[in-house]
């Protein structure tokens, strides 16, 4: 089969795409700095706060893989430009939110936007770049998620800080609108026009999977402030036998939402274990925060700085790993877990009342080179395994276990951390990078199940990145 060329404005593309990935991971992270001035101004609740935070995750992971879907039913143009344009007006009504009602429901309708737009990006590096480019298209996507949120607390701090225009905390929600807009705009120009093959809805499968997922998000984010009562653990087992029945109905759905032969594929399903398991470890870094700000009494703005340095190893990680990564196969994601390892490690050595920021600097770096290696080749060999047909089922399934494993990190690794309190803020802190530890290095233990090289189907090969 004769090979077209790739699309030649793919590169201008995957700028918007990520500029539009970028501010939705600082959205997610940015409004955290400013909860107690929205509590001040509104009057809100100590629940309802934490909603403010919790209702976009809950909402973008359950919309992540219907997402994916319609993209690759409509055309993942039309759902990025939908899911852009539909996140700026949301934004944009967060920031004029005149009470907390208000505000819990557009940040839920933020979650639902970005849950259209964020899968996408995935598909589209998958469908567009050249095998021989898709290294480094992917190194570019998987900095920009840790770079974001490392990004939103440092942002939150400095806008809410600076109050522009007297508009207080309302100035993270307004940033938005722009870029947003600016965003979906550019991608009608310079995304290419595709659709793929029309097949009817399966709104029961739909229903049955946000149940299941539901099940589970929601005692994993809320579990910890509330206590962990019986009815957490109760509902989490609940979403082993929605989970049953989802797989029963896809079976016999006559357009699935998600093809259950996808996962006898070893890229994809170990894949999606180990991005489960590495995104658990980040836990660690989050109660890294914490110790920062109350056992040691830094800023938020201090606080942030003092991760900063992440930055620099996620950039380095990926500069240097991406171009290797068809070569090195597994043995890139493993190469990052053995940094997070040492990372974490120094961490622990490091804890302790006289810890300044000059002496977190080596082990944050080191954190980030691993996240930089590991996230963004996971990423890439998960969705190697499977056509661009798939891409956009695949890319939504695996950011919703990505969402799945970022929740439970702080669930897990936070409550290891508060109930070790009583022997105060360093010693609980070790222990939870000692868990931390213990979690990357089940990871690198499962990445010795993922297939030596990329698997790509024959029947594929032209498919991927050759759609141009």
């Amino acid at each position: 089969m004769e090979q077209e060329e790739p699309y030649r404005r793919r590169w201008a593309a995957l700028a918007l795409l990520l500029t539009a990935v970028f501010m939705d991971m600082v959205d997610n992270q940015i409004v955290t700095i400013a909860l107690p001035t929205i509590q001040r101004d509104l009057g809100a609740s100590t629940s309802a706060l934490q909603w403010t935070a919790t209702g976009y995750t809950l909402a973008f992971a359950l919309t992540l893989i219907t997402g994916g879907k319609l993209g690759d039913r409509f055309g993942h143009r039309a759902l990025f430009a939908l899911g852009t344009a539909g996140f700026g007006l949301a934004s944009l009504a967060a920031g004029c939110a005149v009470n907390v009602t208000m505000l819990l429901v557009t940040r839920a309708a933020q979650g639902v936007f970005a849950g259209l737009m964020v899968p996408q990006v995935l598909s589209f590096i998958h469908a567009e770049f050249p095998r021989s480019e898709q290294g480094r298209a992917m190194g570019f996507f998987g900095m920009t998620f840790p770079i974001g949120g490392l990004a939103g607390p440092l942002l939150g701090g400095l806008l809410t800080q600076a109050d522009l225009f007297g508009w207080h905390w309302r100035t993270i929600f307004f940033v938005n609108v722009p870029i947003a807009l600016a965003a979906a705009v550019g991608a009608l120009l310079v995304m290419p026009a595709r659709r793929g093959a029309r097949a009817g809805a399966d709104v029961i499968g739909v229903l049955i999977l946000a149940a299941a997922l539901l099940a589970v998000l929601y005692p994993l984010v809320q579990g910890r402030e509330l206590g962990w009562p019986a009815w957490t653990f109760v509902l989490m087992v609940a979403a082993l036998p929605l989970l049953g029945l989802f797989a029963a109905w896809e079976r016999r759905a006559r357009s699935p939402l998600i093809r259950l032969g996808l996962f006898r594929n070893r890229a994809v399903s170990v894949g999606l274990l180990v991005m489960l398991v590495f995104y658990c470890g980040m836990g660690a870094f989050f109660v890294l925060t914490l110790y920062l700000q109350d056992g040691l009494g830094y800023s938020p703005l201090k606080t942030a700085l003092t991760m900063l340095p992440a930055t620099v190893g996620i950039v380095v990680g990926n500069g240097l790993g991406m171009p290797l990564a068809r070569r090195l196969g597994r043995r890139l994601p493993m190469l990052g877990l053995a940094l997070l390892l040492a990372g974490t490690a120094l961490m622990i050595v490091v804890t302790g009342p006289d810890l300044t920021p000059w002496r977190m600097v080596v082990p944050v770096v080191l954190f980030g080179a691993g996240l930089g290696l590991g996230a963004s080749s996971l990423m890439m060999i998960t969705i190697g395994g499977v056509g661009a047909a798939d891409a956009g089922m695949v890319s939504g399934v695996l950011n919703t276990v990505v969402q799945l494993g970022a929740a439970a990190g702080p669930a897990t690794i936070g409550t290891a951390f508060f109930d070790s309190l009583d022997g105060g803020y360093a010693g609980a802190t070790r222990t939870s990078l000692w868990l931390g530890l213990a979690v990357f290095g089940v990871a690198l233990l499962a990445c010795f199940l993922l297939p030596r090289g990329e698997r790509v189907p024959a029947d594929d090969r032209s498919a991927i990145g050759l759609a141009g």
